[in-house]
């Protein structure tokens, strides 16, 4: 789309600014330059091209985040962007994404949140620190001899989280396959890459199809109990009780599509952060115990997550500004997370940054409930890769992101282990 100047009103007067298209590829590729103008211009500004309120400081998404004002359910219009010719696929499809937790406002949020507490606590999910370095240390000597050239991407930052989460939920490895195929067409589905109607279809079919074997594994598990978070749920006496059997399959595919991709991206933008400064990757090689700020850092200057989208519940002032009931509303936190009345030296990536509370995992109700798994596992591959490949490197100085309004995610990230 072309820029268009536009005047956004305000209690103070007006300063003009250039509005950007989001998917500009310059601005999917590098858009932290024009958020941080945006955020200077107007912490919350309404977007006519996006038809959506952008809200950008760190206090004002905060707000966003805590105010039952601001709603999580956005699954209609999720199904309003199907094509006509695919709805007939999309009722159950639907169905199942209107019980995933983060499509849902307190209380029933909390009602399902609650099913899965104890098994994501930190002590809960820390046994899977020493599996998680074995398998990251069997998958390198496989794919990463030191001397080649290769792609962390490929090579260890999407299998690695992919084989973790996999095992977490006690998916066998010979499952593994359409498993994943299946997440990965949801997430076209849910991330907004779906675009033609055949592309509709396949998701919504995708994951009713994951929704399927998770419910034939559910069976298994209580006929059978095994070491994994379903044996772990059901053991816990709340599926029945809590919440009802379809409730906690269709839970159970939002934890599956959520953990391998955004643990991946993690990965792969913290060790891109590292390699591009070799100060910040001295310091954590001679101090291992940085290697969990690495990631924090990640998550505050170069996240997993650009945004999420949340729906104003009701007319409500923000910041001086109306929304209106039904206003879609963006919570920039890739631009919150870079705000100078929160962090000092905002643009500068410190793995000894102290001070400020950044929004990577979300805020409030909607904490993000895996954060500790992921954390944990990014940790544990970075940790491998830092130590284990004194010489590694980046091929190349041009990296390239995939179009997304929501993920910040490399399509490659090539290296000389």
């Amino acid at each position: 789309m072309t820029p268009t100047a536009i005047t956004t009103a305000g209690p103070a007067p007006a300063a003009r600014f250039t509005e950007r298209y989001l998917l500009d590829p310059a601005v999917n590729a590098d858009p932290y330059g024009y958020l941080n103008a945006l955020r200077d211009h107007a912490p919350v500004h309404w977007s006519p091209m996006h038809r959506a309120w952008l809200v950008t400081g760190h206090e004002q998404v905060m707000h966003c985040l805590r105010d039952p004002a601001v709603s999580a359910d956005r699954v209609r219009p999720l199904m309003d962007a199907v094509p006509q010719g695919a709805r007939d696929d999309a009722e159950r499809a639907f169905t199942i994404l209107s019980r995933w937790m983060v499509f849902n406002d307190p209380p029933q949020h909390r009602r399902l949140r609650q099913v899965f507490q104890e098994q994501f606590a930190a002590r809960a999910v820390a046994r899977y620190s020493a599996f998680t370095e074995r398998a990251t240390r069997a998958m390198l000597t496989r794919r990463a001899a030191p001397g080649r050239t290769g792609d962390i991407t490929a090579d260890i930052a999407r299998p690695l989280p992919a084989l973790v989460f996999a095992r977490w939920l006690g998916v066998p490895q010979a499952h593994a396959p359409s498993f994943w195929y299946w997440n990965a067409r949801v997430g076209d589905l849910v991330l907004g890459a779906a675009q033609e109607e055949s592309e509709y279809r396949t998701s919504l079919r995708s994951l009713v199809s994951l929704e399927e074997y998770l419910a034939g594994l559910v069976a298994e598990r209580r006929a059978e109990p095994k070491d994994d978070l379903i044996s772990s749920v059901l053991a816990g006496g709340r599926v029945g009780d809590g919440v009802s059997g379809e409730e906690f399959v269709g839970m159970l595919t939002q934890m599956a599509f959520a953990g391998g991709e955004t643990t991946g991206n993690l990965i792969a933008n913290t060790l891109l952060a590292l390699l591009h400064r070799p100060d910040q990757l001295r310091a954590v090689r001679e101090e291992p115990e940085l290697v969990a700020a690495a990631v924090e850092e990640t998550l505050r200057l170069d996240g997993p997550s650009k945004m999420s989208i949340r729906t104003a519940a009701r007319d409500t002032v923000l910041d001086g500004r109306t929304l209106r009931a039904g206003d879609r509303i963006f919570l920039v936190t890739a631009a919150a997370n870079r705000d100078p009345a929160r962090f000092p030296d905002p643009d500068v990536f410190d793995v000894r940054r102290t001070g400020g509370t950044h929004l990577g995992f979300g805020f409030g109700a909607h904490f993000c409930i895996g954060a500790a798994l992921a954390r944990l596992v990014a940790c544990a591959v970075v940790g491998v890769l830092v130590r284990d490949y004194p010489d590694l490197r980046l091929e190349g100085t041009r990296h390239t992101w995939q179009l997304s309004l929501l993920n910040r995610s490399l399509t490659a990230l090539p290296v000389r282990y």
